[in-house]
């Protein structure tokens, strides 16, 4: 539950002294790249009066002790498997040290700062204040508003400093430098070729639907959720909305065959009334289409104020609830490098105290295949995607069918994000996968545009192309991208989910160690492997727009690649 810096027992009695805030700072972010993403447009500073909310990201303790945990409760082979922290119990092991809080809140105090509120686990401070105020709060701070279309964010284009005794007591202050991520669904048509049977036996379809997905990933009518306890969630941001009246034509349309509801249980955040998003009608709809008749919850971080940054926001809410769905389904990223060291490794612990929890967390891989940072003059690099690649995450690529209007065999859609990152090492589940990868692999890049030894992701995938979504009451085809696929795979884990309930058995939690097992244990059918194809890349001489290809086992295309349900259920939830 969150509460206000007043809330917080026995710490503000101590804030009566004046903090004697040195000249001399320290700036938390100075590697973050400042550049407004395409689009945006700066519009002048914003008047000292104006009310900007920041979010400091305290000093934790126990991180060390949290990826001991998360390694024991998420690996089947330990005995600690699946007995998950509750958020209280999360709250000992991460809370920031009685110094830290001390130091913080003194600090803010001698700035006339009250307007703060924390979360449960005590790690982050909500604060508002005005501009005038957070600018002498943050030496070198200049809020500044931007603008595109409608939108407005207020932020700095320059780094901010803390008083060097604060350095050691805070990570990053947020709701200064990051612009909104935005993550869109593309609508592409396929081209006429390769539409023969190519003698294969295949159920003829007009775009991706339910029956489509049930049919190509072995699901039956009877492959829906029955427990009221189990429930999965979508997040939702920029104003992204969804409408109910949309979800039920979608149902109606393209529901028949299966058992489902036809309305969202829960919706976390503020649920505008605006026009419905493609994205979240796509996610909605997808997520309660394989995750049949299980509560559904929506997280919907508009972002309306214009110094909150979405997805922390969304973070916050998962610090501060003690009742959370156990999968969640985020169709988001960002560019790794234009993250700062300290939000990248901050934000990369929230997952590990997600995980801790038994979340089970999916991210679309991204729709840019390998990505391209390019270099003036040449030595461009590929451009791995985050949160894709927290090493803490399940990272969903995308496919299409080969043939495109048949249900047959799947490739690699050529769009499905992939590669290795330049910040997280490469995790000990997944090392002996992706360095068979490497040395098999018959074709890959240059070794200069890659770290071999980072995270590297998709973990595995699903049908990502030829979509048909029903948005603004309208349904549209050939919706493409791996917010498609994101959804369809945390479907289906939430039905495991259930019937692992149903079992006495913990929910999945953080999947990878188990997903990585799975070969390894004679389950290697639970995913059919994709083989084919390859993803964009750098269009340049050297590499010609070509990133990895697809190949037996895992790949940095696909992972590991599609579902199939019947065998993945029976891997899952097997003893």
């Amino acid at each position: 539950m969150a509460r206000g810096c007043r809330a917080l027992p026995a710490v503000l009695a101590l804030c009566a002294a004046t903090w004697s805030c040195c000249a001399a700072g320290r700036a938390l972010e100075r590697d973050q790249p400042f550049r407004p993403p395409p689009g945006w447009v700066l519009a002048g500073r914003v008047s000292p009066e104006h009310d900007v909310q920041l979010t400091l990201a305290l000093r934790q303790r126990g991180t060390a002790r949290l990826t001991r945990l998360v390694r024991a409760v998420s690996e089947p082979r330990s005995p600690q498997y699946g007995k998950y922290l509750s958020v209280e119990q999360l709250r000992d092991v991460v809370q920031p040290s009685p110094a830290t809080l001390m130091a913080v809140l003194k600090w803010l105090q001698s700035h006339g700062v009250e307007d703060c509120r924390s979360v449960a686990t005590l790690d982050f401070l909500e604060c508002r204040m005005p501009v005038s105020t957070a600018e002498r709060l943050l030496p070198g701070a200049e809020f500044h508003r931007y603008v595109k279309g409608q939108r407005s964010v207020i932020r700095s284009p320059q780094p901010y400093v803390v008083p060097e005794e604060l350095a050691e007591h805070i990570d990053f202050v947020g709701g200064l430098h990051r612009f909104p991520a935005e993550r869109s669904v593309v609508s592409r048509a396929w081209a006429k070729e390769g539409m023969e049977s190519r003698g294969q036996r295949a159920a003829f379809h007009l775009g991706v639907m339910p029956s489509v997905i049930r049919k190509r990933y072995n699901m039956t009518r009877e492959d829906i959720g029955v427990l009221p306890n189990n429930s999965q969630a979508c997040a939702q941001f920029l104003e992204q909305y969804f409408h109910q009246a949309d979800l039920a034509v979608f149902m109606k349309l393209f529901g028949s065959g299966f058992p489902h509801r036809t309305e969202v249980d829960h919706v976390v955040g503020h649920q505008g009334q605006g026009r419905a998003g493609l994205e979240a009608s796509l996610d909605v709809e997808y997520i309660m289409s394989t995750g049949a008749n299980i509560s559904t919850w929506v997280f919907s971080n508009a972002g309306r104020h214009e110094s909150q940054e979405p997805f922390l926001a969304w973070l916050l809410l998962l610090s501060n609830m003690s009742a959370l769905p156990w999968v969640h389904s985020v169709s988001y990223g960002d560019d790794e490098d234009s993250l700062s060291q300290a939000y990248l490794q901050r934000v990369n612990v929230e997952f590990l105290k997600a995980a801790a929890r038994g979340l089970t967390v999916l991210f679309a891989s991204g729709d840019d295949g390998a990505g391209c940072r390019r270099v003036p003059g040449g030595n461009h690099t590929f451009r791995p995607s985050f949160p894709a690649s927290s090493p803490y995450v399940t990272t969903v690529g995308g496919t299409s069918f080969k043939n495109p209007f048949m249900v047959t065999a799947e490739v690699t859609d050529y769009i499905s994000g992939g590669g290795f990152s330049n910040v997280f090492p490469m995790p000990d589940y997944q090392a002996d996968a992706v360095r068979t990868f490497l040395r098999s692999a018959p074709k890959l890049p240059p070794s200069s545009y890659y770290n071999s030894s980072g995270r590297a992701y998709p973990d595995l995938a699903a049908l990502s192309d030829n979509y048909w979504v029903v948005t603004n009451r309208l349904p549209l085809p050939w919706v493409s991208g791996t917010s498609a696929s994101t959804p369809v795979v945390a479907g289906m884990l939430a039905l495991i989910n259930d019937r692992r309930l149903q079992r006495g058995q913990p929910p999945l939690g953080f999947l990878n160690p188990a997903l990585y097992r799975l070969r390894e244990r004679g389950h290697g059918g639970a995913l059919f492997d994709v083989t084919q194809g390859c993803h964009l890349s750098c269009l340049d001489g050297t590499v010609q727009g070509q990133g990895f290809c697809a190949g037996p086992a895992w790949d940095a295309v696909t992972g590991w690649g599609t579902p199939n349900f019947p065998l993945l259920l029976r891997a899952l939830t097997a003893p």
